[in-house]
């Protein structure tokens, strides 16, 4: 993608050798940017809607779709296998609940796929078929930062939405996980373990930054999107997203209804 920022031009040098922290200096100006995109900053301050929550969880849905299929798919890739904690990590099983929860049984009826959300999961599907390897920075990037903010991001949706009690919050919940501390740096430890060639690191780099350049598309396209379906809605109480991209296994939402996709990473920032 043009505006993609070569991992190139970050200087990991002083960082030391180990994966993980290579990754944090090379992603710093993009976390950055991310953190205050104006939907995140929305978040932050506990400004969500539910219709924003249905959305965010329909977003998070699709991604971690794609990502566990690939990962369960090239479980026994050596760079794959030591990173791969599905009983501990998978967050499909709860997102599923938390959809059911606010949407109904139908709820897989009502979804849309906006094009930023559509490239990204494009993205993690194309490189589980040609070069496995770099899931691993997606998989790094995703769950722990859902295990570094999702407490916190949690009680904010709680309480932004005004729940008395914790159901269609799964997602914020790690069952199989008694210290989320202690298990990245359990994952840490992993994947810095993984060997790469010099070029396969590089690669690595390149793909982390490329996943928050990702993430960032999506807030921006999300919050664009946002802002006119609440218009929409204030006008005529029926809601239609604009400039999406529909995959030809989703079928038309009802109308009335807007759950549409974007990739947001709920906790992604507490890295």
């Amino acid at each position: 993608m043009e505006n993609m920022k070569s991992a190139r031009k970050y200087d990991t040098g002083g960082v030391g050798s180990d994966l993980s922290e290579q990754i944090k200096a090379a992603t710093k100006d993009s976390h950055v940017r991310a953190e205050n995109t104006q939907l995140m900053l929305s978040y932050q301050k506990g400004q969500i809607s539910l219709v924003q929550y249905k959305v965010l969880l329909c977003s998070l849905y699709e991604i971690y779709k794609a990502l566990e299929e690939e990962l369960d798919r090239n479980s026994s890739h050596p760079a794959v296998a030591p990173i791969y904690f599905p009983q501990e990590l998978a967050r499909l099983e709860s997102l599923e609940s938390d959809l059911e929860h606010f949407l109904g049984s139908d709820w897989r009826r009502r979804v849309i796929i906006p094009a930023a959300t559509h490239r990204y999961a494009q993205r993690l599907r194309e490189i589980g078929r040609k070069n496995p390897a770099l899931l691993v920075a997606h998989a790094y990037t995703r769950y722990l930062g859902d295990l570094s903010g999702g407490q916190v991001l949690g009680k904010i949706t709680q309480k932004s939405l005004g729940l008395s009690s914790k159901e269609g919050l799964s997602f914020f919940s790690f069952p199989g996980v008694s210290s989320p501390n202690r298990f990245k740096q359990l994952y840490r430890s992993r994947m810095n373990g993984i060997d790469l060639t010099e070029e396969g690191r590089r690669e690595m780099l390149e793909e982390a930054v490329s996943a928050f350049e990702f993430n960032i598309q999506v807030f921006d396209d999300l919050q664009k999107m946002l802002s006119v379906t609440t218009a929409t809605a204030n006008q005529s109480n029926v809601v239609f997203p604009t400039a999406a991209h529909q995959s030809p296994r989703v079928m038309q939402f009802a109308v009335g209804l807007c759950v549409a996709l974007a990739t947001v990473g709920l906790g992604m920032y507490a890295l």
